[in-house]
């Protein structure tokens, strides 16, 4: 047991890689590494896919590409409505991250989203991001009169929906992120040679991904409600 409880606290723990000598020295830990490595890839396959770029006679890679890209801004516009587009690239950022972060574990690294600190600031960041859309399509007097419908007295649940949704989208991603741990941990500890191997794939690929479909999924519909008239 003493074991298990080693091996899980170690999938959790979250070390300092390096200290940076500023303001008495900022600890950078491994997830914002991790984070780091990630934004690399996808900013160098960003450059990478576009390059080239023609208007007439496109190659078969622009051609999948534009496929691709149209795929996914007509998925994200139905679930948004056309005056959602604005939002789609966050959306498609936010969901490549989770995506990559919850299946880079199988290439050795520590998956970020193991560490609380950055699925409350995904959360943070997304539903700064819905309110903002509320503001831009209602003004501040109208994003401010929104929590009084449809009734004003129902105002307070509605103010406390500002905190309950991050929290909710926080905790889901997380809480998710850490059963899969504790499951991988015991399958390893019971059967610790061959049996962990399809589980962990399942884990660090369909339930990762299922994951990040989730998390912009519930941001995709807390902007659609923010922008309804």
């Amino acid at each position: 047991m003493s074991d298990l409880v080693g091996s899980l606290m170690e999938e959790l723990n979250c070390n300092v890689v390096f200290t940076i000598p500023l303001f008495g020295g900022i600890p950078i830990l491994e997830s914002v590494v991790v984070t780091w490595i990630i934004m690399a890839v996808l900013m160098a396959a960003s450059l990478l896919l576009v390059h080239g770029l023609k208007v007439r006679q496109i190659n078969n890679k622009q051609a999948a590409l534009e496929s691709g890209i149209s795929f996914i801004y007509d998925f994200f516009e139905g679930l948004l409505g056309k005056d959602g587009r604005d939002y789609i690239p966050y959306l498609i950022t936010v969901v490549l991250y989770i995506g990559i972060a919850n299946m880079i574990g199988l290439f050795g690294f520590k998956s970020p989203t193991k560490d609380l600190n950055v699925t409350a600031s995904l959360a943070v960041m997304s539903i700064v991001l819905v309110e903002t859309a509320g503001i831009r399509k209602k003004g501040v007097k109208g994003w401010i009169k929104s929590f009084a419908e449809p009734i004003p007295i129902i105002a307070p649940i509605n103010v406390l929906e500002l905190f309950i949704r991050p929290l909710s989208l926080c905790m889901r991603l997380f809480g998710n992120v850490l059963g899969a741990i504790v499951v991988m941990a015991l399958i390893k500890h019971l059967v610790p040679l061959v049996v962990p191997l399809p589980f962990s794939f399942y884990f660090d690929i369909f339930d990762g991904v299922i994951q990040a479909y989730v998390f912009v999924f519930l941001t995709s519909l807390y902007i659609k409600e923010a922008i309804e008239d």
